[in-house]
């Protein structure tokens, strides 16, 4: 009788099992609902949809500070104090040497490239102008700039390029303007002067 007793204990008993095997069914469903539910983020992914790009560029490792200015049909400004304005936005700002230099593993890494970059990422039908000011001058010496336009919708198609020099510190010149229509085509492409730093 005690040997019968004991055997009763030793034996497992098969509703726990059951018990036990159906709550790790219902943890492993959960876990895949989720993991379902919770997709995995892409991480550092950005949708820069563009119209237009504007391209200031000045010869590398001139130490001058040339400032784009651009103007959209409503008035907006976008410049170095305004990065974004109505659907423009200032991509980069180039300060010519200044913060172009830094260290790698002990070794000094120089980008010689002066750049300011312009973005459209929408249009309103009207008259853009791309302006160019002579912030400030390291050598006092008349800096050239080579200023690109480019609609990218639904292709790539330049519609400005060409040099403006700019003189000394304080300068601004009237690089182009264009007029886009309601439909994105560019029309009255020129480079008549219209001063926008003067506002400001």
């Amino acid at each position: 009788m005690a040997v019968l007793r004991a055997r009763r204990h030793d034996e497992v008993d098969p509703f726990s099992d059951l018990l036990f095997n159906t709550l790790l069914i219902f943890v492993m469903l959960f876990a895949v609902a989720l993991v379902a539910m919770n997709p995995k983020a892409k991480t550092g992914v950005i949708d820069a949809k563009a119209e237009f790009i504007i391209t200031v560029t000045w010869p590398e490792l001139n130490p001058n500070d040339v400032d784009a200015w651009v103007q959209d049909p409503g008035g907006n400004l976008v410049w170095f104090r305004a990065r974004e304005a109505g659907l423009m936005h200032l991509d980069r700002d180039d300060r010519g040497v200044a913060g172009d230099s830094l260290v790698v593993n002990g070794q000094q890494v120089v980008n010689p490239l002066n750049q300011e970059v312009v973005t459209i990422r929408g249009f309103a039908p009207g008259e853009y102008t791309v302006n160019l000011h002579y912030y400030e001058s390291a050598d006092g010496l008349p800096v050239s700039a080579q200023v690109s336009v480019v609609k990218v919708n639904p292709r790539a198609q330049v519609v400005f390029y060409g040099t403006s020099t700019v003189g000394r510190k304080g300068d601004e010149v009237t690089a182009v303007r264009f007029s886009v229509d309601s439909e994105g085509g560019v029309t009255d492409v020129n480079t008549l002067a219209k001063a926008l730093v003067q506002r400001q």
